[in-house]
Order: structure tokens, then C-alpha cells, then sequence
């Protein structure tokens, strides 16, 4: 199936200080209507300056089946931008000298392979070195049954060590599984407990909480995949994913919780400049976001077919806050479009793409290997869309330009599948081949 449309946003390239920036909100409606019209994404979408909200839009529905719609103030699972969040109630804890960044984590968990050598900052910016939770086999189906905290220690702990502490980072969700036992060890409250009283009162967030069963009575939605139509997918038990990822929240909520966070209203200036300290692509919960010539903050989350990005520029006190619960239409286009429609940027969208047959696919999957690489590619299918993932580290999606080419869009990195049990990857104009084993 091919999906033909394309609107093109041309904005004059002019000399503007950040105070005469604005946005054509004409242009994101018309993108937003495009996208609900074409049944690409369903979702909403909250953009704030100087902690005013200057757009808010929501398409498609909450229910499918009752037919109701997406609103402002629908609340959406927010998956991996809850790790924000978490890193805040550490730093926070550091502060109050409950623990510190340097200790070992050992005490907490002794059973945890390297326990004695890994510390709560490499937690917190992804050195450890444990192996991501979600590739366990006891999670091979997915994670809808819930699971104790001795049982998800127990599956850590059969865990080898991906590699020596603090000599690399490799995004792990353990890591901040983990950091939640620690906060809820060291506080004797739970994690939902610490959020409520640390972040969601003391901001006044209407909409954001430790989340539970999905509950359409109150005001939360269901999440969906495309399949010829939008299918209603499971459901991951928050148990699981714990201060890594199991946050309930609105993109309007997320906008004034990053705006506060940067104000040094959750944690100081000093912890802030912690955070945002990047090395090796990791900040402590937080990414670096270039454009152009801006420097903004950035997380996004996916869980379920729920899939979230909160991003901040510090210098034009700017917050986006997109969030999903359907998508054909990768987030990341949405938000390089409202960046480029507020830093007045050319920029043109193209909805022409192209959807593989799932056969095609099929003959894609596997292992593959390459003579110039330690790494091996693995290729899965999940809901008629293409993953990868490289040794021992998170999944991440490939979106088809072609039958043969695929792209990781957050990355920019590229996979071409042209000769059959081969793939010629892509990276920073580096070009490696590799062979299915």
C-alpha cells in the first residue's frame, strides 16, 4: 500500500531575534489534519514559551470501539521519557544526602554481576554495563504479567555484564529499574508515593502519575497498531518497567514538568548541569537535541504502541511535548516540524511512503554478522514493522523508504537489504557490510 500526499512548508529564511519568533499555527493545523485525514497518527501534541502554551492539538481516538476521541486532556502512557523524571528523584536524593552518585550499588544488590564496581551515577547515565532487562527471556512474549521486585532482581542477577563499568554506555532500562529500588529502599515509600510528593504536587501537574491498568473512565486510551487498520494492542504491566518507563501523563503536563525542571524548581542548578552533562550521547535521563544552530534537551519513550518525546531549548525557553498512542507517521518528523515552523527553518513533509509486505519482511529476519564489525545486527518483525537491534542493546525501529531500504530516523542511520542475506549498513557516511549467519 502506498500513502500519497505531500504538503510542503516553505518559511522565508529572515534575520529574527528569539522574541519576534512565533509559530504559523495555520501550518501545523493544516500538518496535524493532514495526519488524521491520511490515518498515519493519532495523538497529541503541546508546545510552551516561557511557560505559556502556544499550540495544543490532539487527533484520533482514545477508544476505537466507543468511538472516542483523543482531547487535550486525554492521558497517554509515556514509556522511557519517564526516566526524566527518575533521574530528578535521584538527584533530588543526592541532594538531600540520602546517597550519593558514587556509591556502589552493592548494598542494594548484591547479587547483581559487577554490584561491587558499579555505581549510582553509572545507573544514571547508562555505564554500568547490565544487560537490558526487556531482552530476558522471561520477556521474549512481551511483559503483561506482573512481576515482583525479587523476581526481576532474580532475572538481573542471571545477567553477564555487557561490558566493565564506566568504560562505555549502552542504553539499558535495567538501569533504572534499578535506580527505583534504590529511591523506594532508601525512602520506604514507594516510587508512586516519591512522584506524588516530590514532583506532581509541587508542580500542580494535573495529569501525570504512576500509571495502572488502562482506565478509559478516566480519561486515559488505549494504544493501537496499523494493520490495513488500527489494531488494539496489549497491554505492558507497569510493574515491570517500574521508574523506567511506567508514567502516565499529558503532553501539556510534560511541557510545565520541564520548564520547572530547568527553572531548578525540582532540583538545583548544579544537579540540573549534572544531568545535562552529555558523554558518549548519555546524560543522566536526558539526551542532547542540535538544531541547527539551537542546543535543546530531549527523551522519548516508546511502551505498547504508546510512544512519547519531551524536548527543551534552555536558551528560548521553548518545550514540545508530542505523544502518541498510534503511529505510522514516526514523531520525530512531527517534532523537526514544529522546531522548523518556530525557528522559522524550510522544511517540506512528504507523506508519499511505502509500506513492505509483510513476506518481504519475513525474508529480512535474522542474525547477521560482519568480518569488520564485533557487533551482530539482529532483524525482527513486531506488528508487521521492521526492528534491529546491534549485540546485547536496545530495540529500535527501521522505517521502509523502499522495499529494500530502511532507515532508523532518530539515528539517521541506514540499512539497505538489496542483496539477498546481506546488509549494507549506514552511519555517518561510514558504509559496513553484513552476512546472515
Amino acid at each position: 500500500m502506498k500513502i500519497k500526499f505531500c504538503l510542503v512548508f516553505a518559511f522565508a529564511i529572515t534575520i529574527l531575534n528569539v522574541h519576534s519568533q512565533k509559530l504559523n499555527v495555520a501550518k501545523l493545523d493544516s500538518l496535524f489534519k493532514a495526519l488524521n485525514d491520511k490515518n498515519l497518527f493519532m495523538g497529541s501534541i503541546s508546545i510552551s514559551k516561557n511557560g505559556n502554551q502556544i499550540y495544543s492539538n490532539a487527533i484520533g481516538k482514545a477508544d476505537i470501539a466507543d468511538n472516542i476521541p483523543l482531547s487535550a486532556n486525554t492521558k497517554f502512557r509515556i514509556g522511557s521519557t519517564t526516566k526524566i523524571f527518575t533521574s530528578a528523584l535521584v538527584l533530588k536524593a543526592v541532594e538531600l544526602k540520602k546517597i550519593s552518585l558514587d556509591q556502589t550499588i552493592h548494598s542494594f544488590f548484591p547479587t547483581i554481576v559487577n554490584s561491587q564496581k558499579i555505581t549510582i551515577r553509572n545507573l544514571l547515565n547508562h555505564r554500568s554495563g547490565i544487560h537490558e532487562l526487556l531482552a530476558a527471556d522471561e520477556f521474549a512474549n512481551g511483559y503483561t504479567e506482573a512481576k515482583s521486585q525479587e523476581e526481576m532482581i532474580s532475572i538481573l542477577s542471571k545477567f553477564q555484564s555487557d561490558f566493565e563499568p564506566n568504560t562505555k554506555a549502552d542504553y539499558s532500562n535495567s538501569n533504572y529499574y534499578l535506580l527505583t529500588l534504590i529511591l523506594e529502599k532508601t525512602y520506604k515509600k514507594t516510587y508512586s508515593e516519591l512522584l506524588e510528593e516530590q514532583i506532581i504536587k509541587p508542580l500542580k501537574l494535573k495529569n501525570t502519575y504512576f500509571g495502572g491498568k488502562i482506565n478509559i473512565q478516566n480519561n486515559e486510551c488505549y494504544s493501537y497498531y496499523f494493520s490495513n487498520k488500527w489494531e488494539e494492542d496489549t497491554e505492558g504491566d507497569m510493574s515491570v518497567p517500574l521508574g523506567a518507563g511506567a508514567i502516565v501523563s499529558t503532553p501539556s503536563d510534560l511541557t510545565l514538568f520541564i520548564e520547572k525542571l530547568f527553572q531548578g524548581k525540582i532540583i538545583s542548578l548544579k544537579s540540573l548541569k549534572l544531568m545535562t552533562q552529555i558523554q558518549d550521547k548519555y546524560g543522566m535521563g536526558i539526551f542532547a537535541l542540535p538544531f541547527y544552530d539551537k542546543n535543546g534537551f530531549v527523551h522519548r519513550g516508546q511502551i505498547d504502541s504508546f510512544s512519547s518525546v519531551l524536548s527543551f531549548f534552555p536558551e528560548e525557553k521553548l518545550a514540545i511535548a508530542i505523544i502518541t498512542n498510534g503511529s505510522v507517521y514516526d514523531k520525530k518528523k512531527i517534532l523537526i516540524a514544529a522546531l522548523s515552523n518556530y525557528f522559522n527553518k524550510p522544511y517540506s513533509i512528504n507523506f508519499e511512503g511505502y509500506e513492505p509486505a509483510n513476506e518481504d519482511l519475513e525474508t529480512i529476519v535474522g542474525t547477521y554478522k560482519s568480518p569488520d564489525s564485533q557487533q551482530k545486527i539482529i532483524i525482527s518483525i513486531n506488528n508487521k514493522r521492521l526492528y534491529a537491534n546491534f549485540t546485547n542493546q536496545s530495540l529500535f525501529l527501521l522505517e521502509p523508504l523502499s522495499k529494500n531500504k530502511f532507515e532508523n530516523i532518530w539515528e539517521g542511520n541506514k540499512f539497505d537489504f538489496g542483496l539477498k542475506n546481506e546488509i549494507i549498513f549506514e552511519a555517518n557516511g561510514k558504509q559496513i557490510k553484513f552476512y546472515k549467519i
